[in-house]
């Protein structure tokens, strides 16, 4: 390495957020209009440069440490330079892995000894690994890293990309949502889950109430349901065709953690699906290997304990939060009738080992704010109708004291009540449409935990539904909420009710401000909640 941190630091400055924005806009030009790297050679005449279709991502970001993705077209090294400044002065170069037909030419890069509360700039390039004069084009991005002192905190959350036959439509400027949070400024982003709809193939058109024709960008690779390692990773290479998307990848760093779609609708684990269902496959467990497979690939997620399919851990940022990103379907029992009586395998929803690392979490954070990243929601009825009896997807299963899945709920929330732990927020997404609701133990058939907010928003670019009915078992109360009009479901993008939230933190009061925002990034709704310190 050719620079220490402290030469990497020391020749960084600090970006206002109006002149991140200015940089981040000018990267956006970079990403789809890569420049040249000064210590390139020249292309070998008669020989084609490699090809970095799908833009680059960060994501996973730690103290000191960040992962850095992107794809070849063939097989390739990967070289990642970073910078404090978008010139690349003294610049820092690390050496990755070969990209392989095996990883479907993706390559990660997990980048340390950052410097801390610094903009960085990377750059990617892949050398030829049969001829290395042969190299990529460079591709560009930026990522903020972690702070150790207190300052405001930005970031965005939502899910739900590609769903119900909604893909990239260019006629309206594919994902256009992507570039509205871009626009936000936020410091990172976290992904909520259904990043991709495997189960949804992308028609060419879809007709709209109006008479109109929604007119979608399509792939081989996502025209069927997907069985194959191939067709998931097809289904994560067809969202990264969108411009706004790749922008946005390449200015924001990513949190991902994955729900149902990235399989198939409402799967757990031990399913089989019936013999009239499109999918060849029928083994949900078979189908989910294959999912996290190219989830892994194609998301800068970083092994957890050398294990690659973990999903769930924190991440702390800085004096004022953590974040709790949660895994609610890897360990789950089968969805059934969730009227279980006692914590068994068969009510499991984050499964006993995922339960005592939140709990052992939670109790030794000292950041103010403990922000949990949950794939669903936990006072909203959400049903899995593949089955001849109704059964539930979620652990809500309708009014009344706490069954089935809901006793984890139960074991976790007195937890936090009895150790005092404060300022717990739920942010999640899954149900296609946003609100706010408050959790208070005086309207619970279960009281004995503390009140607590849970956030919903989504989708991105996918169907719109809802409302969902509440389940009281833990007195959610609704605040707000926008939903589709009465009798009216599925609506498409060109509606505009596509939502996302933003998450403020204030420095000097440690206040948190949530806003619900629309795809044209109006505010819907916006709560500020005190810290209890």
């Amino acid at each position: 390495m050719a620079e220490s941190k402290n030469q990497l630091t020391q020749s960084g400055v600090h970006l206002t957020r109006r002149r991140l924005l200015q940089a981040s806009t000018a990267l956006g030009a970079m990403v789809l209009t890569p420049w040249a790297r000064a210590d390139t050679n020249a292309p070998l005449i008669g020989k084609q440069r490699i090809q970095v279709s799908y833009g680059v991502r960060a994501g996973d970001v730690i103290q000191g440490r960040a992962m850095v993705w992107s794809r070849a077209d063939r097989p390739a090294r990967l070289l990642v330079d970073i910078a404090t400044n978008s010139r690349f002065d003294n610049a820092r170069q690390f050496r990755g892995a070969v990209a392989l037909a095996e990883s479907d030419y993706t390559a990660k890069l997990d980048v340390n000894d950052l410097p801390d509360d610094q903009q960085l700039f990377y750059r990617v390039v892949f050398e030829d690994v049969a001829d290395p004069r042969i190299e990529s084009e460079p591709i560009i991005g930026m990522f903020k890293t972690v702070p150790t002192q207190t300052r405001d905190v930005r970031f965005a959350w939502s899910g739900d990309v590609a769903g119900q036959g909604w893909g990239i439509n260019p006629d309206i400027g594919g994902m256009r949502i992507f570039e509205t949070m871009r626009q936000a400024e936020p410091d990172f982003f976290i992904h909520s889950g259904d990043s991709i709809y495997a189960d949804n193939p992308i028609p060419a058109e879809q007709m709209l109430p109006d008479g109109h024709r929604w007119k979608n960008l399509t792939t081989e690779g996502k025209s069927k349901v997907a069985d194959t390692l191939q067709d998931y990773r097809s289904n994560h290479a067809y969202n990264l065709l969108d411009d706004n998307l790749r922008r946005f990848n390449a200015t924001v760093p990513m949190y991902a953690q994955w729900d149902d779609h990235e399989v198939y609708n409402n799967w757990s684990p031990g399913e089989h699906l019936p013999v009239d269902d499109p999918h060849a496959v029928k083994s949900a467990n078979l189908l989910a290997a294959r999912s996290q497979r190219a989830f892994g690939e194609y998301m800068p997620i970083r092994p957890i304990n050398g294990n690659p399919d973990r999903i769930y851990t924190r991440f702390p940022y800085g004096p004022t939060m953590t974040l709790f990103r949660l895994d609610m379907r890897s360990y789950r029992g089968t969805n059934s009738e969730n009227k279980q009586t006692k914590r068994s395998s068969e009510a499991a929803y984050l499964g006993d080992k995922q339960l005592l690392w939140l709990k052992q979490a939670l109790r030794g954070s000292t950041a103010t704010w403990k922000i949990i990243a949950a794939d669903m929601p936990l006072g909203l009825i959400v049903t899995d109708q593949k089955q001849p009896i109704v059964t539930y997807e979620n652990s809500s299963n309708g009014d009344g004291p706490p069954l089935g899945r809901e006793l984890e709920i139960v074991d976790l929330l007195r937890f936090i009540k009895h150790n005092k732990i404060k300022n717990v927020v739920w942010l999640t997404a899954d149900v296609h449409y946003t609100a706010a609701h408050y959790y208070d133990p005086d309207r619970a058939q279960f009281q004995d935990f503390a009140p607590f907010w849970e956030f919903v928003t989504g989708p991105l670019n996918a169907g719109t539904f809802g409302p969902n009915p509440l389940d009281n078992t833990f007195g959610p109360l609704v605040i707000f909420q926008k939903v589709p009009p009465a009798g009216q479901s599925n609506l498409a993008p060109t509606e505009g009710m596509q939502f996302f939230g933003q998450v403020d933190i204030d420095a000097r009061s440690q206040e948190l401000t949530v806003s619900l925002k629309d795809l044209a990034g109006q505010t819907l709704y916006r709560k500020t909640l005190q810290p209890d310190i």
